[in-house]
Order: C-alpha cells, then sequence, then structure tokens
C-alpha cells in the first residue's frame, strides 16, 4: 500500500472512534488499582492477526491494511465487521514466528504479532475465513493482565518509560509478570498525541 494511501485507510476505519462515545472493546473487570495501573480480568475474545517481520511502527504499518483487508470484506462472503479497539502489538512467540506463512513482510524466525479485536458476537464458528493466508484467526482466553494508561506519541521513548513504571509499580506492589509486554493503541495516527489512548499490558503470573 502506498504511503499516500495509508493515511486515507487510517482515516477510514477511524471516522467512528472520533465521532462515537460507544467504540466497542474486549470485556474486562479492575480486579485492582494503583494510580494508572489496573489488573484487569478479560473475558475470551476472538482476534484477527497476521506476524509482521520487524519492530515498531514499521510493523505495526505494514500490518494494518493486511487486517483492514480482512474487515473490510477481504473474506468469505465478503463480509464487512465493525472496527474495534484496540489494535495490539508484541513479539510473536518463535513457533507462531516460525510456522506463520512466509512473504516478504513475514519472514520465518521472528517478528512482530498484530492483532486486531473483532467485534464480541464473532466466534470462531462465525467469523468470515480470510482470503489473505496471512491473516489467522485465534481465540484469546480469558486472562488477567496488568495495563498502565497513558497519552503521548507512540516512539520507542515514550514507551520504554511507561513500560518501567508499570514494572516498577508491580514490582513494589508484589505482583509477578510473564511473557512479553503488548502495546495496546487506541486511535489513528493523526490524533493529537496529548489525546492519544495508549495502554502496555502484562500477563499476570
Amino acid at each position: 500500500m502506498s504511503l499516500l494511501l495509508r493515511p486515507l485507510l487510517w482515516l477510514t476505519l477511524a471516522a467512528v472512534p472520533l465521532t462515537s462515545q460507544a467504540v466497542e472493546e474486549p470485556a474486562y473487570d479492575v480486579v485492582r488499582a494503583f494510580g494508572n495501573v489496573e489488573l484487569r480480568q478479560y473475558a475470551p475474545y476472538v482476534v484477527a492477526e497476521v506476524v509482521i517481520e520487524g519492530t515498531g511502527d514499521d510493523a505495526g504499518g505494514a500490518a494494518f491494511p493486511i487486517l483492514a483487508g480482512y474487515i473490510f470484506g477481504k473474506n468469505k462472503g465478503e463480509k464487512k465487521l465493525e472496527m474495534t479497539a484496540p489494535v495490539t502489538q508484541t513479539a510473536a512467540p518463535v513457533k507462531m514466528a516460525m510456522t506463520a506463512p512466509v512473504t516478504q513482510a513475514n519472514a520465518p524466525g521472528g517478528g512482530q504479532l498484530v492483532q486486531f479485536v473483532l467485534p464480541k458476537d464473532v466466534t470462531l464458528e462465525t467469523a468470515p475465513e480470510p482470503l489473505d493466508p496471512r491473516v489467522q484467526l485465534r481465540q484469546v482466553p480469558a486472562r488477567q493482565w496488568a495495563a498502565i494508561r497513558y497519552s503521548g506519541t507512540w516512539s520507542q521513548a515514550n514507551t520504554n518509560e511507561h513500560l518501567a513504571l508499570l514494572r516498577a509499580t508491580l514490582e513494589k506492589e508484589g505482583v509477578t509478570t510473564q511473557g512479553e509486554p503488548v502495546l495496546a493503541r487506541y486511535n489513528a495516527p493523526f490524533t493529537p498525541w496529548f489525546m492519544r489512548r495508549n495502554e502496555i499490558w502484562l500477563a499476570l503470573r
């Protein structure tokens, strides 16, 4: 996708989030809270995901049109799905990276796992089958996550700062975690940095 078309795609997808107060998110309950850090119990939800070689914004930018194509109708039946939030990104598990379909943007041995959360009324049984073999459907099981919410840019420095704050807060409270951090983005790139909702999640042990 050209650099010119990509912002237009983001604009189309983000039209509802910018004008509606009811953008769907995965259901969760807050178990405990420490300032801007929450321990959350998430219910199961279904995602469309793709593994992309690369890091940071490069991987996210490459994954977005692939997953957007799926929810916009690039699937059997040409069914269109509502855009939800957030878009999540994390380091891909080695096994997943090695078994994912190989493309120029997705080579075995590593990469980033980018996910779109599907609407809550969509199950693995009812979700339309992707036409793009890079897109995989999966149910994320019920799980507890520690999350820190913050605004600002999507720079690595901002991410690192809040990841360190999240880990320090959890260590102080005696909460242990496992696995790679997950970056959750709730807004389009053209959203002013001070209005963005960003989160980092760590799975509780």
